[in-house]
């Protein structure tokens, strides 16, 4: 299997050979938002309040739970190690913030 980067994006899901950077499978799911994380050799999404498992090596949807009776809103991840995973945008805000503090501190 190719070392590939798993996006989400506009709701679909997205995998990109690491190495070139082309697109090899895209993978549609619902709404706008989507989150994505790899554990253990698993791909899950969440997307509109739904929870996705999908084939890394193909996009293929292997399962789906829609998380009956808990609304549309964003769905996070947590892994079993306990870190959990960061929309890109709140993480580059915390990097950010981390990068002034450092600045700031040297003068």
């Amino acid at each position: 299997m190719l070392s590939m980067l798993f996006i989400g994006i506009r709701g679909t899901v997205v995998a990109l050979d690491r190495a070139t950077g082309q697109e090899v499978w895209r993978t549609p799911l619902k709404g706008d938002f989507v989150n994505v994380v790899l554990l253990d050799g698993v791909l899950y999404a969440t997307a509109s309040g739904e929870l996705f498992c999908l084939e890394p090596a193909s996009g293929h949807i292997r399962w789906h739970n829609e998380l009956k009776g808990l609304g549309r809103g964003l769905v996070t991840i947590a892994t079993a190690g306990g870190q959990q995973v960061l929309p890109m945008r709140e993480r580059q805000q915390q990097e950010e913030a981390a990068a002034t503090a450092a600045t700031s501190g040297a003068r």
